[in-house]
């Protein structure tokens, strides 16, 4: 066994891509199976690599020996690489069609997920601006929160419900997105990137247009991917700036 651990421990980052594979692949098979594909695949993966994170420390899984891979997958370079390989594919000229259409989206989708956060925030106790900031930032992507949290100096407690917001409202997009798409009309590049926009979270977007459309993908996660640029930009200066004077 120490010998097995050891050989995995060497091969950490072929075998974290094993193991995701590994992960992706039943949870496709338990949407199909069990919930007829109304439940997208990313959805229950998501849900399963939150319950692995359980058993780890720090790290999560990644803090176990056997499993020390997993914290170069999901680091940030090749997190950011996912990112902005969501976009690849997308037509220039569709773009363009979406316009000031698709900026609006972006400032009322960012304001509108900030303002939610930041309410959690208050009725959970927290009134002090750099919480609700941080939490309210949250709320826009889990990528945002951190990063307005560490801006603004919140207390690694605040980061962390940051950041669990940002997924549960992820794992929340990812599931809804299927059943909402034919009724909003995202069903053309230009209602997709509104849609992204206006919501944000680049893994539910994404996962969820790919139970929808796979050719919507590119479109809504680009504006998703600005839509967490807009509130690491906005969210530490801007919005941080008009919670310190609501609350004193």
């Amino acid at each position: 066994m120490e010998d097995l651990i050891k050989l995995l421990d060497k091969n950490g980052l072929v075998f974290a891509f094993l193991l995701v594979g590994l992960i992706m692949a039943i949870s496709y098979l338990i949407s199909k199976k069990f919930t007829n594909n109304k439940i997208p695949g990313a959805a229950i993966a998501i849900s399963i690599g939150l319950v692995l994170a359980y058993f780890g420390k720090e790290k999560g899984i990644a803090s176990l020996p056997a499993f020390s891979g997993v914290a170069i997958l999901g680091g940030s370079m090749l997190r950011d690489f996912s990112i902005v390989s969501t976009a690849l594919g997308a037509s220039f000229t569709e773009i363009k069609k979406t316009g000031w259409v698709g900026f609006f989206c972006l400032l009322v989708g960012t304001s509108i997920a900030f303002l939610f956060g930041g309410a959690i925030a208050y009725t959970m106790g927290y009134t002090d601006a750099k919480s609700v900031t941080t939490i309210g930032a949250g709320a826009c992507t889990f990528i945002v929160g951190p990063v307005t949290g560490a801006a603004v100096g919140a207390s690694s407690d605040v980061i962390a419900i940051s950041i669990a917001i940002g997924v549960i409202k992820s794992v929340f997009v990812t599931i809804i997105t299927p059943f909402v798409a034919k009724r909003l009309g995202i069903d053309n590049p230009q209602t997709a990137m509104i849609f992204g926009g206006l919501v944000g979270s680049t893994s539910g977007v994404s996962a969820g247009l790919v139970a929808t459309d796979p050719k919507l993908v590119p479109y809504g996660a680009l504006t998703a991917t600005f839509h967490t640029a807009m509130g690491c930009l906005i969210c530490p200066s801007i919005l941080y700036y008009l919670v310190q004077l609501i609350i004193k």
